[in-house]
């Protein structure tokens, strides 16, 4: 089995829970918290493209926007 690195973890939680808003921006929360700084960059830009598609979760943005 292949390894993810945290930032692929952090991704793959987000798309799984990407159906609720309340609990996407949550894990969205938890990640920013536990990744480094690289990652959270990562991260970053990742969820401004993913959520250009998704609108319900554009209030997520407020997170990274900080």
């Amino acid at each position: 089995m292949k390894s993810l690195n945290m930032f692929e973890f952090a991704r793959t939680i987000l798309e799984n829970v990407s159906f609720d808003p309340a609990l996407f921006y949550k894990e969205l929360q938890k990640a920013i918290k536990q990744l480094l700084p690289y990652d959270v960059d990562q991260l970053t830009s990742w969820v401004f493209s993913y959520v250009k598609e998704k609108p319900e979760l554009q209030e997520s943005l407020i997170l990274i926007e900080m």
